[in-house]
Parts: structure tokens; sequence; C-alpha cells
């Protein structure tokens, strides 16, 4: 079952508070690695954004592909399904591309999916532990 829409928003807001966290200190790492240069034009500032995007692609395909959560969607009872090293790359970038759209799409899916899920082939479930 897809959990609901206000869920994984909920748990999108969370996440971005923990990837605000990594890419900060993505940064603070690449600033000193960098002999603590002007990293705010040019060729460095290409870098710095490159390190950043790689850090967080790294962050959550370790997540994704370690049991299909991140500590968002561990906290919000939300699992990422049918998911391989290819399909955790392809959702990283169409998520990171696509995600206003993503979230409209939803709103129409019979799943209730989002696009990017949809194209890379994953698909969001409720992990949240059944009480019988």
């Amino acid at each position: 079952m897809t959990p609901s829409l206000a869920r994984r928003l909920a748990a999108m807001v969370y996440e971005a508070f923990l990837i605000f966290a990594v890419a900060f200190l993505a940064a603070w790492i690449f600033f000193f690695a960098s002999g603590a240069r002007d990293a705010t034009s040019g060729v460095l500032r290409r870098e710095l954004q490159l390190f950043i995007v790689a850090v967080l692609a790294a962050y959550f395909l370790w997540c994704w592909l370690r049991g299909g959560q991140t500590l968002a969607m561990r906290a919000w009872g939300i699992r990422l399904a049918e998911v391989t090293p290819r399909k955790a790359l392809v959702r990283f970038f169409l998520a990171a591309a696509l995600l206003p759209l993503s979230i409209l799409w939803a709103l129409l899916d019979r799943e209730g999916q989002f696009l990017h899920d949809r194209l890379a082939g994953t698909r969001l479930i409720d992990a949240r532990p059944t009480t019988s």
C-alpha cells in the first residue's frame, strides 16, 4: 500500500533538514580540503557543487540500498521497494529534476506514486508495523 501523500510530504520536510546538514558538512570538508579558498565563483564553485551532489547521491543510495529507508523515511514509516543500484541512481536524479511535477503527478496517479518512482521503476510502500 502506498503511504499517503501527506506522510510522504512530511517525510520530505524532515529529509530537507537532514540533507541541509549533510550538504553543509560536505561544503565544510570541501572548504578545508581546498585550502580554505573562496569557492563563490569559477571552477572551484563548480567543483563544490559537484562534490555536494556526489555526497548527497552517496547518502541516498547508501540508505536506499541498505534497507530502502533514509532516516526520515524510517521515522515516517515509508520504504522504497523494488530498488537496485541502477534504479536508485535514476530515482535520485529524476527526483532532483522533477520533484514539483512529481508531487503533482502523485495526485493523479492511480496508486498515488510519484512520477520519479514510476520512471525509475521503484515504489514507496507503507512500512509501519502492523498490529494484530
